[in-house]
């Protein structure tokens, strides 16, 4: 992967999260500044932080249950530890964070 297609991937990635956001109607603000979408949770007033690390090219998640690592591999995000997709991830620590939904981020309707 070159450092373009690294920018373009993590490009659509984090547009994709903010349109899903704005889709969900759910209450959740976010907040994208120098490679960095916050993602604010109002019921728990929780954070999830989703950032780029062009250097390892990879997407990193900070959450309360943890930072998570994820590269790029088959046409998804996954993650370096659990092995879940960036779709599944972002789901989960969203529901933990007191959305309470199954699903807040679709990448395949982005």
């Amino acid at each position: 992967m070159t450092e373009i297609e690294f920018a373009q991937l993590a490009d659509e990635l984090m547009l994709s999260v903010e349109d899903a956001i704005e889709d969900s109607g759910l209450d959740i603000d976010y907040e994208s500044a120098g490679g960095v979408l916050t993602l604010t949770i109002e019921a728990e007033n929780s954070k999830v932080i989703i950032s780029r690390q062009p250097a390892m090219y990879q997407i990193w998640l900070a959450a309360r249950s943890g930072g998570f690592h994820l590269s790029y591999h088959d046409q998804n995000w996954r993650c370096t530890t659990t092995g879940e997709t960036f779709e599944t991830l972002l789901n989960r620590v969203c529901r933990e964070q007191g959305t309470g939904e199954q699903r807040v981020f679709d990448h395949s309707n982005g």
